[in-house]
């Protein structure tokens, strides 16, 4: 939908992100954020007091929202217009992990105790060792170390 198109009563039914949006598709170009939020209050018939008591507030809603990217000429566009190769592997590899998270089966997940069990520290601790290593190890009684204090 353009903008141009449309009518103030239509406008006042869209976000401020939305009219972003179409402001940066209309322009085919990126645009400041002050810039366009100017646009907004001119579309929109505001009072230009608006401007500087609500520009701030408008800057975070843009820059927080992943439909928008700040170039680092301080523009804004639509991150759909920046996709870069690693954000499609990073969205492929996305979609490859929930594939393979469906595939595991239900039985897969429910191990036993036995499945999970580790006695790679039973050896640790063998007969023949245990005696060796604990015969420096000295006991003290709860009545000893009350008398120490």
């Amino acid at each position: 939908m353009s903008l141009k198109k449309m009518k103030k009563e239509e406008l006042e039914q869209l976000t401020n992100k939305e009219i972003t949006k179409l402001i940066i598709q209309d322009a085919k170009k990126p645009q400041t954020i002050a810039n366009l939020f100017k646009k907004i209050i001119k579309l929109l018939e505001l009072p230009e007091s608006t401007f500087e008591n609500k520009i701030a507030e408008y800057y975070t809603q843009i820059s927080t929202d992943k439909d928008f990217i700040l170039l680092d000429n301080g523009k804004l566009d639509l991150r759909v217009n920046h996709k870069s190769s690693s954000d499609i592997d990073e969205d492929e590899e996305d979609d490859e992990e929930l594939e393979e998270e469906d595939n595991v089966s239900q039985s897969d997940m429910e191990m036993s105790e036995e499945d999970n069990y580790d006695d790679t520290d039973d050896d640790t601790f063998s007969d023949d060792s245990t005696d060796e290593d604990l015969k420096d190890l000295v006991i003290i009684d709860e009545d000893e170390l009350e008398l120490d204090n």
